[in-house]
């Protein structure tokens, strides 16, 4: 691809499907992928994303936003990128629906594999539910595997889907597959062991691509729950930094103390919590709205259900969820110190997906938590697409620096 007269040669491309409210484009964005391409369907979501380009927001207001379905994009267009990145729609395989897998209309896998035969980019990140891989569905995934290995070998005509994942893994095995070829591997990545104060256990495919020789490996966890437990437990430093008296602090559990009596690994970060991610934020209580963060307002009718009585203010957060007419009976609550609990704000469910502050997310309460709860949280996503970010940019000044 020939470089504008406007891109730096060690500017960095990146096609963003399936983009949502924009938490993986953002972290791409963050890791160095200055050329952003943007791409869903859903309105209200793209409505997100050009609000915060037009207020000027850091990182989107250079992007290239498109909505439309990706089942209509000739992805030849974009030959060349560096980066495609996307989270196809997770409801065909998550565990909180009704899991029709490659029969699910919403089943959007065979589109990025397109995507990445067309493009041919030089790397993927692909992100999706930990659900991919139950027994159920696990044929299947390493069947969407085989295909981003040799993108090139589509299905032929009568051809069952089993069939083609025979005859892609001989292909592979025998070193035989013809066109442009990917190395890809994949992991379950919990943010709360990479500084996301929330547990939320997804799987990370990434793809690059094989006549690049680039290496990829996924990051090291870098946050531990042993580590706050010292900080809890041990030192007291968690509860000092909050201000929270010895009176109000909960015994430590025994079993806790045993794990930290061992020969623990606590050289890691410590966990962030609840508590940690939404210190700042003014308290809103009924009927208030606070005007000075964007989307902070008290939503009421919070009900504890058994086995969803809330989140704990000193721990990572459940995982944020979103329903298709909005949040599931009994998820995204807080239960606060005196053992109510409340729905989490937008703003706050923001946080606990670590989008910055000044990230505005347009439509009601429950519009915009559901953009957040299919988002990707940014932190995380960037910790995934730096290292690619990083050897990518050594790569394309490697083929620019002149020979000696």
């Amino acid at each position: 691809m020939q470089m504008t007269e406007t891109a730096r040669s060690d500017s960095l491309s990146a096609l963003e499907l399936c983009v949502g409210a924009g938490g993986l484009a953002l972290a791409a964005s963050q890791a160095g992928f200055d050329r952003i391409t943007a791409v869903d369907v859903y309105g209200p979501a793209c409505e997100t994303l050009r609000k915060n380009k037009a207020a000027g927001v850091r990182h989107v207001r250079d992007w290239t936003i498109t909505e439309a379905d990706i089942r209509d994009i000739d992805f030849t267009a974009h030959a060349g990128i560096d980066l495609l990145s996307g989270g196809p729609p997770c409801q065909p395989f998550s565990f909180g629906g009704k899991r029709h897998g490659r029969n699910d209309e919403r089943e959007m896998f065979p589109e990025f594999i397109r995507a990445v035969r067309e493009a041919k980019p030089r790397a993927f990140v692909i992100e999706n539910v930990k659900g991919l891989l139950c027994r159920a569905t696990l044929p299947y995934f390493n069947y969407i595997i085989q295909q981003l290995q040799l993108p090139d070998h589509t299905r032929e005509k009568r051809e069952k889907w089993k069939e083609h994942r025979a005859r892609l893994e001989r292909l592979y095995t025998g070193g035989k597959g013809e066109g442009t070829q990917y190395r890809v591997i994949f992991q379950i990545l919990n943010g709360a062991n990479y500084g996301v104060p929330q547990r939320r256990e997804r799987v990370f495919i990434v793809g690059v691509r094989a006549d690049l020789g680039l290496e990829y490996n996924f990051p090291l966890p870098t946050h531990s729950a042993e580590s706050l437990w010292r900080d809890m437990w041990r030192t007291g430093e968690y509860w000092e930094r909050h201000e929270v008296p010895k009176s109000a602090r909960p015994e430590a559990p025994a079993a806790i103390l045993a794990r930290l009596d061992k020969d623990c690994n606590t050289a890691s970060k410590p966990w962030r919590t609840v508590r940690d991610a939404i210190q700042g934020l003014p308290f809103v209580g009924m009927g208030r709205t606070c005007h000075t963060f964007h989307n902070h307002f008290f939503n009421d009718g919070a009900r504890v259900y058994k086995g969803h009585d809330g989140s704990s203010l000193d721990a990572p957060a459940k995982t944020i969820k979103a329903g298709r007419n909005g949040v599931p009976g009994g998820e995204n609550m807080v239960r606060l110190d005196d053992g109510t609990v409340r729905y989490f704000t937008v703003r706050e469910c923001a946080r606990l997906q670590t989008f910055p502050d000044e990230w505005a997310f347009d439509g009601s309460w429950c519009g915009c938590m559901r953009q957040i709860g299919n988002a990707v949280p940014v932190t995380l996503g960037e910790v995934v697409a730096a290292p690619l970010a990083a050897s990518l940019r050594e790569l394309a000044n490697r083929s620019t620096s002149p020979r000696l």
